[in-house]
């Protein structure tokens, strides 16, 4: 039985060695996800175990290799932080490589359990240690980390996502930052004279500009990934630089150089305590190396930096200098994309953007920032700006507006908001009008069947805005060819292009039979969704529930108001918000779109057939889809023909498995990927042949 460490606790282990009094002080209250325990009292202190039981895995995806040379304390430390986000990750295996340690660190890794323990017979030094442990993974991605770090909340995933999100990714580092909560680095910088510099030293680790993916130069060997693959295929770390430094930015070149990128995942976060393993002065001991391998790494990297700048030389362009073109989104809040179907057309929006060569920067008109979806679009590389380093978006249009090459306003309260500054301060960029759908149009629907006055006045002066926008932007954009034809209608004159939803097919495997219930999903601060629902249950599930009194009907959506939540059953089930929609429609035998008005293209539509989920819908609904009745999906005008329809394809297998199959392929011709890709290239054009 493996014995009880005795060991301190995150917090002590290196208080006690660093004297540290206001170490992860900052760490604490905003990045690491565990709280600061109250300090022991000093007759604890001595039976204060932390054993560390690690599962083995036969397969693991990544291999985490850490050389330690002494320093005990600080490799259980980086080993117990592993150890507390264990579940977090993917599957996993930790190699140690003791470097001929000669203080406690065999006697501690001797007593855990479920790593690898390579003890090397003499002291080789970092480089040697690497690929040593590289040699001994099972993992097909290498993992190498200092044993002088604390990993955080989320950072295996965000770096193994990274290789997912990048397929041109060929190695990823982490943002580094110091105990005290200062940025260490937030990727690398080499200029022509193959000096180095980690981007943002000392600044606040939390700035816009250090916390979006996007390919570097290089990332520091405190913690890099990279395929086993790769690695091998390019000579594991090259020995020249024995025994440390430069080897890792040598290795990020020869993955250039390899056509493939190196990124900088800031959702990585890793404390390192910089200059524990070899210290701080570089005229002697290990730390000397770095002069050294410096005029190795010019000699054998020269050419290729002829193409960078000169040392400290406008280090905010020289970070992603391969960037030629920007775009800049101005959009009404934070993208949420399993809200709602608007925040997910604009976030696939972004990733085409991104595709086409733009380096994308979004702004929420509230300029807030949210911990899950803000992170979420820095992730894949969308750098975002926000409160408090943001304090005024018409500042940063005038300050930085020459820089961009597309400005795309979204919704009418938003462009209408900042149209006039970014016509005056981007005289670069083509102005773009994004209407997400045209709001006179839905309005005027909603006015006509409420009968409301001030309702059809509201949709009257709704229309002279979004015509007045139209006629300042240089394109306006609609998602459907129904709203060009309605903006042609009022205003021949205006720039009109289409850019639909953009939408995924899902892989799906349940068959007709195991499947059951109906489905209505939709974000409930939309009002058209308020009104489809309350109609269905009202005037169509009565009479459904009698013909199937077994029949469920699913709700599921954001911000379900509380008249909704009164309608409660045993037949009538209201889920509200599901972060994951794929079990539902894995199992879900249809969907209904009961829309009475709205406007645009209808993402419930979109999302029911990207699962292979058949729809039944009002002819408001399918509007503008390029969808055929019987073919695609089922229409229905009056309750009894809801009934009749939904009745049909539930109990119909030909039926169920032809409209099934249908709406995938309308979703491959009308609404994907490549399809979005091919609009906005044409929307962009004249802007790039300028």
């Amino acid at each position: 039985m493996i014995k009880p460490l005795r060991y301190l606790s995150i917090s002590y282990s290196i208080l006690r060695i660093q004297g540290l009094s206001a170490l992860f002080k900052r760490i604490y209250r905003k990045i690491l996800p565990f709280k600061k325990p109250s300090p022991p009292d000093k007759t604890h202190l001595a039976t204060h175990y932390f054993p560390l039981n690690f599962v083995r895995v036969n397969d693991p995806e990544i291999s985490i290799i850490i050389p330690a040379y002494n320093k005990h304390l600080y490799t259980f430390t980086c080993l117990e932080s592993i150890y507390k986000h264990r579940n977090e990750a993917p599957g996993f295996e930790i190699i140690v490589v003791d470097d001929f340690s000669n203080d406690e660190t065999t006697q501690m890794l001797n007593q855990l359990a479920g790593i690898t323990v390579i003890r090397n017979s003499t002291h080789k030094g970092f480089i040697h240690s690497c690929n040593i442990g590289a040699n001994a993974a099972k993992g097909n991605y290498l993992l190498f980390l200092n044993n002088d770090t604390v990993v955080t909340r989320g950072w295996l995933n965000a770096l193994r996502n990274t290789f997912s999100d990048f397929p041109d990714a060929g190695l990823v580092g982490a943002k580094l930052i110091y105990p005290d909560g200062q940025l260490q680095e937030a990727g690398g910088i080499v200029w022509q004279d193959g000096s180095a510099w980690s981007y943002g030293r000392f600044d606040d680790p939390n700035k816009p500009e250090y916390s979006y993916c996007r390919a570097v130069d290089y990332c520091s060997g405190t913690c890099i990934v990279i395929s086993k693959q790769d690695f091998f295929e390019l000579g594991l770390m090259d020995v020249r630089y024995a025994p440390a430094y430069y080897a890792d930015t040598d290795l990020a070149f020869r993955v250039r150089a390899a056509n493939k990128q190196a990124y900088y995942q800031p959702n990585a976060v890793i404390v390192h305590f910089e200059g524990v393993s070899s210290g701080v002065d570089t005229t002697s001991g290990t730390k000397q190396y770095q002069v050294i391998n410096h005029d190795k790494f010019y000699q054998q990297w020269k050419e290729t930096l002829k193409s960078h700048r000169h040392n400290g030389e406008l280090p905010e362009l020289e970070k992603e200098r391969n960037i030629h073109k920007r775009a800049l989104i101005i959009d009404a809040r934070v993208l949420m994309p399993d809200n709602d179907s608007g925040s997910l057309r604009m976030f696939n929006l972004l990733q085409i953007f991104q595709k086409l060569g733009y380096k994308t920067s979004f702004i929420a008109n509230t300029i807030e920032y949210h911990d899950i979806y803000t992170r979420q679009m820095q992730a894949i590389g969308i750098e975002c700006f926000y409160f408090p380093y943001l304090k005024s978006i018409h500042e940063h249009i005038k300050k930085f507006g020459h820089t961009y090459n597309v400005v795309l306003l979204s919704r009418a309260d938003v462009a209408e908001k900042y149209i006039d500054t970014a016509k005056k301060f981007c005289p670069n960029a083509i102005i773009l009008f994004d209407t997400v759908d045209l709001h006179f149009l839905r309005e005027q629907r909603q006015a006509d069947i409420t009968k409301n006055k001030l309702s059809q006045v509201s949709a009257r002066l709704r229309k002279q805005q979004e015509l007045s926008i139209a006629r300042k932007a240089d394109k306006t954009i609609v998602v459907s060819p129904i709203e060009i034809e309605y903006l042609k209608a009022e205003a021949p004159d205006l720039s009109v292009e289409l850019l639909s939803n953009i939408h995924k097919n899902q892989e799906t495997v349940t068959h007709f039979h195991d499947r059951k219930d109906i489905l209505f999903i939709g974000n409930f601060e939309h009002p058209p969704n308020l009104d489809a629902i309350e109609y269905f249950i009202h005037d169509i599930f009565p009479k459904l529930h009698q013909q199937k009194p077994d029949l469920k009907l699913i709700i599921i959506g954001s911000d379900p108001p509380e008249k909704l939540l009164s309608y409660a059953s045993p037949f009538i089930i209201i889920k509200g918000f599901v972060p994951d929609i794929k079990p539902v429609f894995d199992h879900i035998k249809l969907s209904i779109a009961p829309l009475r008005y709205g406007a645009g293209v209808k993402g419930k539509i979109n999302t029911s057939m990207t699962y292979g989920v058949p729809v039944v819908a009002t002819p408001i609904a399918m509007e503008g889809m390029n969808l055929i009745p019987e073919q695609d999906i089922l229409i229905a005008d009056t309750p009894e023909d809801f009934t009749k329809q939904i009745i049909r394809a539930y109990d119909n297998e030909s039926l169920w498995t032809s409209l099934s199959e249908s709406g995938r392929i309308n979703i491959e011709k009308n609404f994907s990927f490549s399809i979005a890709e091919n609009q906005l290239q044409k929307i962009l054009q004249r802007n790039e042949n300028i």
